[in-house]
């Protein structure tokens, strides 16, 4: 079964997840009820603070070696124009900006409201707290637009990119919007959680005969070492 659509409503099912100590976490499943609260060691919330809105979950920043790792993998030069999709926090797109430089343009496309309002937020923050700590300015080059990607092809079309990195749960709806503003030999890069994801987009790509080709696929891991002495 894919995912639900919708609100919460009340009598369904409800799995709430509590962050503690030591990257502990404690879940908590319950049914929803306008009366009833859920309780946890943190304290409690009223299942009609739930009711009513929608499931899914805080943007997340992406970890500093898979950026690194799409920065890489992009090859990114001053004044390209690179299109972002999954503004998330906004993290990849400071990364981006820096990158592209003041003449380059970043397009971050983002579906979720709540997410396209904390990108754009944290992005004029870095650029304030940037601000106070240097003598020249963070360059003003992302936009930042509410939009599903996959219903924005007139808006793409008028757009040349030199590359193009995709951060969201169906990649395989994107390329066909963004291949024809994609320049030959440009890369689009995509950011997946796992290998079932990527099997998935490889189909698409081969059934719908998009002009891409797969160069690699990687797995970034760090590995953290104690070197103590005997």
């Amino acid at each position: 079964a894919g995912p639900r659509s919708g609100v919460f409503r009340a009598g369904e099912l409800a799995l709430a997840e509590v962050r503690r100590k030591h990257n502990a976490t404690l879940k908590l499943l319950c049914r929803l009820a306008a009366e009833a609260v859920l309780s946890s060691p943190g304290g409690i919330l009223p299942h009609r603070d739930i009711i009513g809105q929608l499931p899914g979950q805080r943007a997340v920043f992406c970890r500093p070696q898979d950026i690194s790792a799409l920065l890489m993998m992009m090859d990114i030069h001053p004044g390209d124009t690179v299109l972002e999709t999954g503004s998330g926090s906004g993290a990849m797109s400071l990364f981006l900006s820096r990158a592209v430089g003041p003449k380059g343009r970043v397009l971050s496309y983002e579906i979720r409201d709540d997410h396209h309002s904390l990108a754009k937020k944290n992005y004029r923050r870095w650029r304030s707290a940037w601000e106070m700590g240097h003598t020249d300015e963070w360059p003003d080059n992302v936009e930042f637009i509410l939009k599903d990607i996959s219903t924005a092809a007139a808006d793409v079309k008028s757009v040349t990119l030199d590359a193009v990195v995709l951060d969201m749960l169906n990649p395989q709806c994107a390329l066909p919007v963004v291949h024809p503003s994609l320049k030959e030999g440009g890369v689009c890069a995509v950011y997946l959680a796992n290998i079932t994801q990527v099997i998935d987009l490889l189909d698409r790509i081969r059934s719908c005969k998009l002009p891409f080709l797969c160069e690699r696929i990687i797995e970034v891991t760090h590995r953290s070492w104690s070197v103590l002495p005997a």
